[in-house]
């Protein structure tokens, strides 16, 4: 029996488009790149971990790429984190998006969370240096109370 040409593309072309990025592909990259940075660990020493260039880490970071399931898994020993770690918080509304919109939503909503941002990974790396205790908790009610102040103004 020949098939139509139709018939073969619609069989062996997935549900998400072909070269396009996932809303699921963008928060499970955000979150390689959370727990990367938290560590901090760089892309390069990352990549040279999983047997990787440093450019297929930041696609990976991007969502440009999916990442398999061995990959996905090799990543959490790596990284010292549970698979389901690279799957918490994530929006139902963005895992049900397709295609582009999806994508630009999920990108947005990541470019703003102030946990991605550099200046917050070095505060809670640095925060977690303190050996003492007793000074760290100081730290941390410091803190607060700044934020309390300036949430007043």
């Amino acid at each position: 029996m020949v098939q139509s040409e139709d018939t073969k593309k619609n069989r062996s072309t997935p549900t998400r488009a072909r070269g396009r990025a996932e809303a699921v592909d963008v928060h499970v990259g955000n979150r390689v790149r959370l727990r990367r940075m938290t560590l901090g660990m760089s892309q390069k020493k990352l990549g040279e971990a999983l047997g990787l260039t440093f450019q297929q880490v930041q696609k990976y970071e991007r969502g440009a790429n999916r990442i398999g399931a061995s990959r996905l898994h090799r990543m959490s020993e790596v990284l010292d984190v549970p698979v389901n770690y690279f799957f918490e918080d994530i929006s139902p509304f963005y895992a049900q998006k397709r295609g582009k919109t999806g994508l630009v939503e999920a990108q947005a909503e990541y470019d703003y969370d102030p946990m991605q941002k550099r200046e917050t990974q070095e505060l809670v790396r640095s925060y977690f240096k303190i050996t003492d205790p007793k000074v760290r908790r100081r730290v941390f009610e410091l803190t607060k109370q700044l934020g309390r102040s300036f949430a007043d103004n």
